[in-house]
């Protein structure tokens, strides 16, 4: 599956030094500081760094979020806002939206920002780990599960913490419902792919991979619907990839409902259903075509080049003749001139997001380090207010290149 899933780039981020000298003002403090500096940088390290594994990102997330944490919760588990989370001010670029950052001195917005980077982290290891070209039955639930984490860190960020947002999150931006929607519904949309991939391989019944592909096709469909609002100049080139793989899917559906007819004998539907099954396929590969030529952020799929896409055509060509052939021999059935209605439910295999938590505070956040830090003795010109216009680099995201495709499924 190289190139099989479109990306977005991951977001950049300014460096923070969280040097507060004079305000932490005991040797617990400072290393609280130092320990939050040195596991900020080795996370946005990790990002980039193409050996690293899911337990190695789960080990420095846990680090700083439980570090980062002191800076937003209460010590006394009451209502009450933590006296530090203002007291730093975090940069951070979208996704969609080039190099300008977007700045707000609020540790919520790192804390959110940097959990939609970790999700991003997620979906890049299971599409690179679905480039290889002998995968693993193992490897392959790896990829289902980690886009199935990275859709529970997508969910939970949505609904527990970007609410707690002072600023309000600006329209077209990362954060937005719109953009965390579609990211949830495309990677529950793109484990079911490994579902369906998973069941082919192992001949499942017919009817259930019709409902799959149809559930799935659906999914895309919504994800694409989620983001028409969007700037066409930001959002094009997704969008073109969930309408691609909308019509892939319903092509699928449409194939394997065929089949399901064929041995109902009903001849003349399953034909009909096929011939249906013909026309999403050629509208997929007139939308790769499209998108590969459509500008804007992220890596570019390369779907119809991949034999797992050439494969559905020649089933598509040889199914259809085949129930062509049985329909002039034995069964002389109308072909129906609608096509029929899918109305298909999949009783299994259905992907729902892992649910997520961020970790405890760390045991290096006491009543004691907290009082150490001494607000009185803040600069009086306060030079770490928001500079918007500054531009932030992007992160070097490991190059992945395509191999060669074996025609190995996931199995």
């Amino acid at each position: 599956m190289t190139h099989w899933f479109h990306r977005n780039p991951l977001k950049a981020t300014a460096p923070v030094s969280f040097n507060f000298y004079g305000v932490a003002t005991t040797p617990a403090a400072t290393k609280v500081c130092n320990d939050l500096r040195l596991s900020r940088a080795r996370l946005l390290e990790l990002f980039t760094d193409s050996s690293c594994n899911p337990e190695m990102m789960k080990n420095a997330t846990d680090l700083y979020f439980s570090l980062l944490q002191g800076f937003i919760l209460s010590l006394d588990d009451s209502s009450q806002e933590c006296k530090l989370r203002y007291i730093q001010n975090f940069k951070w670029t979208d996704t969609l939206q080039g190099q300008v950052p977007n700045a707000q001195q609020d540790a919520v917005f790192e804390l959110v920002s940097m959990g939609f980077n970790v999700a991003l982290w997620y979906t890049k290891y299971a599409s690179r780990l679905a480039g290889k070209e002998d995968i693993t039955e193992d490897e392959a639930k790896d990829v289902h599960r980690s886009l199935k984490i990275a859709a529970g860190i997508f969910k939970h960020l949505k609904e527990s913490h970007i609410p707690k947002l002072i600023t309000p999150v600006e329209r077209g931006r990362d954060l937005e419902a719109r953009l965390m929607d579609s990211y949830i519904i495309q990677c529950q949309a793109e484990a079911q792919e490994v579902t369906i991939a998973r069941a082919i391989e192992l001949k499942h019944n017919p009817g259930l991979i019709a409902a799959l592909a149809y559930e799935t096709a659906n999914f895309y469909q919504k994800a694409d619907q989620t983001l028409s609002s969007l700037d066409p100049t930001y959002a094009g080139k997704w969008r073109k990839y969930l309408n691609l793989k909308n019509c892939f899917y319903m092509a699928y559906a449409y194939c394997y409902h065929g089949q399901t007819l064929l041995a109902s004998d009903k001849c003349g539907e399953a034909i009909r259903s096929l011939q249906e099954s013909e026309k999403f396929f050629a509208k997929a590969e007139a939308l790769c075509k499209e998108y590969g030529e459509t500008k804007g952020p992220g890596t570019t799929a390369k779907p119809s080049g991949h034999l797992f896409f050439r494969k559905l055509g020649s089933l598509i060509k040889n199914t259809l003749e085949k129930c062509q052939r049985e329909n002039g021999f034995i069964y002389f059935q109308k072909v129906p001139a609608e096509a029929p209605q899918l109305e298909l439910k999949a009783n299994y295999g259905l992907v729902e997001p892992v649910p997520f938590e961020f970790p405890a505070l760390n045991a290096h956040w006491t009543p004691e380090t907290l009082a150490a830090f001494d607000l009185t003795k803040r600069p009086k010109d306060d030079t770490s207010k928001p500079k918007p216009d500054e531009e932030v680099k992007p992160l070097k995201e490991p190059d992945i290149k395509p191999q060669k495709d074996s025609g190995c499924q996931i199995s």
